[in-house]
């Protein structure tokens, strides 16, 4: 079985072809390993690698690995209750999953209370999965002008899921939430940034990296089934 390090390089190869076939640099992508169904050997395996980025999908998870690895830099990619923010805020790098106004609220008023500020993608919800968490894009607007009244948190970007499909089938996704961002930066309020795109798993990295992301989300590539 190929070792942690080698399929990091894989992976990074074709983030640089991938990269390369659109005219963007391989530099302006963030690998971010997945690590909700591995343990303390992989992760240090993964550093040991060069990996930096790590991401978890639930909170007992993130906390404990976020102790045991200060040296890395620690996502938050799943979902997030309301009552969790407090364990999240402050600890991560990027929380990606922004998927309410509601939520958005909570992490602000956390993250002052903390003297920090947060920052966050947007969770958008491209397919319209009932399935997925995540705001419809006729609510964006009015989110990112809330946002702009916030001190305490900072709007990176979008994020979103595609469906479980065949890469190329799902490229739509990757390619509207792009246009999506595209539009909005055309009247961002002040204090809002949208360089970020979270997009792309391992099954659909590269389409992801051909149509603008700059984050993919890599668990099962990175550490096998």
């Amino acid at each position: 079985m190929a070792s942690v390090a080698v399929r990091y390089e894989a992976i990074r190869r074709q983030v640089a072809d991938a990269a390369d076939a659109c005219g963007r640099r391989s530099e302006d992508v963030t690998i971010v390993a997945v690590t909700k169904t591995v343990g303390v050997p992989e992760v240090t395996a993964a550093l040991a690698a060069g990996i930096r980025d790590f991401g978890e999908n639930r909170v007992q998870g993130f906390l404990g690995k976020y102790g045991l690895f200060p040296e890395a830099r620690w996502h938050f990619i799943g979902t997030l209750q309301t009552n969790k923010v407090k364990d999240v805020v402050g600890r991560a790098c990027l929380i990606h999953s922004v998927d309410s106004l509601r939520l958005l609220s909570h992490i602000e008023r956390r993250a002052a209370e903390r003297g920090v500020s947060q920052p966050v993608l947007l969770q958008v919800n491209i397919a319209g999965e009932t399935s997925k968490h995540g705001m419809a894009t006729a609510d964006l607007e009015d989110v990112l002008e809330q946002a702009s009244h916030m001190d305490s948190v900072e709007v990176r970007g979008l994020m979103t899921i595609a469906p479980l499909a065949r890469a190329e089938d799902v490229r739509w996704v990757f390619r509207e939430l792009r246009e999506v961002r595209d539009s909005l930066r055309a009247t961002l309020p002040d204090r809002v940034e949208l360089d970020e795109l979270s997009m792309g798993m391992s099954g659909d990295f590269r389409v992801a990296v051909e149509e603008g992301a700059t984050i993919v989300r890599i668990g099962s590539a990175l550490f096998g089934r």
